[in-house]
């Protein structure tokens, strides 16, 4: 049994770090490509922003086919085509044809995250999926901090090519890996361990009777807040990282793009922090930590506005600290507020999520280009209310419940 929970630990960890390996690989090399394609600054930032919103188009599509069909055919899809994206993008030297194929990949990167999430969820008993899903998370961060990495350092940043080409042959290689090592299906419901769960289909048939619309689910007052502080949490996170490059290119620091990716090693805090996060939230209560969350934000976009190295890196990690805080509590306190329909509350979730990445990337794009670097902390600023607000309206209704 153990042998078995480890081999899909795997599986889980290996997919899904090398699917997020390609959403943020041109992220440090956004001056590079700027300069390679002679695109403006909002143009080349869609490179990132395009993958996450061919995420948001498709993500719903499969989690419902998750449901319905068998997760080795979708994974095998969604490998070959991320990879395909990917090495067209290795190959062209016209700009609109890069973003066609980021965006051909962002489409079929939740048949590698979400459509594996939902397997995992109605495939595992609930205390062998916390231990897997700690494994997905971990692969989220690992996989963007690996992008940034492959990008801007594996690989001479003027060698990009080369790194979509290394990240395309990682998915297909963890993609066999995981067709390889995930569990058969079965007829039935079916532990880790070869047991027939006979108690638990009962329960499951009921859960399925009562599963809410996407409609009902999004229309819920207490959870359309939590949805929204997933997408301000995101809005904040990817203008700050889009843009740091050129922020760090630029006078009074002019630092090379090698030396640039190095700070992006900061990512590596969010395997620790949710977890702490989410400690935290139990003894202090989920609003006071989606307000400290928000309050160290703040106090860390002044810190990356000073012309200080020092500075910026203690604001990045405190950017860091304070989103995937913000991430991991808004995550918990959604599936504590569920008695049903967790999978399509968490495909919303995640909807709502990529979707704020994307318009904060977008937004930050055109703002940089007429305010520059104090533009872009300007904007995200803006969006703070929205993690402090659902954290006051959190410790608010405890304060009721209690």
């Amino acid at each position: 049994m153990k042998n078995r929970l480890f081999r899909l630990q795997i599986a889980v960890f290996a997919l899904v770090s090398a699917t997020f390996t390609n959403i943020y690989i041109t992220q440090p090399i956004l001056p590079v490509l700027q300069d390679e394609f002679s695109v403006s600054p909002a143009q080349v930032s869609m490179t990132v922003s395009i993958v996450i919103l061919g995420i948001v188009f498709s993500n719903l599509l499969f989690g419902y086919l998750a449901d319905r069909f068998s997760i080795r055919p979708i994974i095998l899809t969604g490998g070959i085509c991320v990879a395909i994206g990917g090495m067209i993008s290795s190959q062209t030297h016209q700009f609109n044809i890069l973003l066609m194929a980021r965006m051909f990949q962002g489409l079929f990167i939740p048949a590698l995250t979400t459509s594996l999430a939902a397997w995992l969820a109605k495939t595992l008993p609930k205390e062998r999926l916390k231990v897997i899903m700690g494994s997905y998370v971990a692969a989220t961060v690992l996989g963007g901090l690996g992008g940034r990495l492959l990008g801007g350092w594996i690989h001479p940043p003027f060698h990009w090519r080369y790194a979509m080409i290394s990240a395309s042959v990682l998915v297909i290689f963890t993609m066999i890996l995981a067709l390889i090592m995930l569990p058969k299906p079965q007829k039935s419901a079916i532990s880790l361990n070869g047991n027939r769960d006979k108690a638990d289909l009962p329960m499951k048939e009921n859960q399925e009777k009562q599963e809410s619309s996407y409609l009902s689910i999004v229309m819920r007052k207490e959870l359309f807040l939590i949805y929204a502080c997933g997408a301000g949490g995101l809005m904040m996170f990817q203008p700050l990282f889009n843009f740091l490059s050129y922020r760090l290119a630029a006078p009074p620091f002019s630092y090379s793009t090698e030396t640039i990716t190095l700070v992006y090693l900061v990512y590596a805090l969010g395997i620790f922090l949710g977890p702490m996060a989410g400690q935290l939230s139990n003894k202090l209560g989920g609003g006071n930590i989606l307000i400290a969350g928000s309050i160290l934000m703040g106090i860390s976009f002044i810190l990356l506005l000073l012309p200080s190295i020092t500075a910026v890196l203690a604001g990045v990690v405190g950017v860091c600290a304070g989103f995937f805080s913000i991430h991991a509590v808004a995550v918990g306190l959604l599936n504590e507020k569920l008695t049903g329909s967790q999978g399509k509350a968490n495909a919303v979730y995640v909807l709502f999520y990529y979707t704020g990445g994307w318009l904060g990337i977008t937004g930050a794009g055109f703002t940089f280009e007429k305010f520059g670097w104090y533009g872009v902390i300007g904007f995200v600023v803006c969006f703070l209310a929205i993690p402090l607000a659902t954290g006051i309206n959190e410790r608010n209704s405890s304060k009721y419940t209690s």
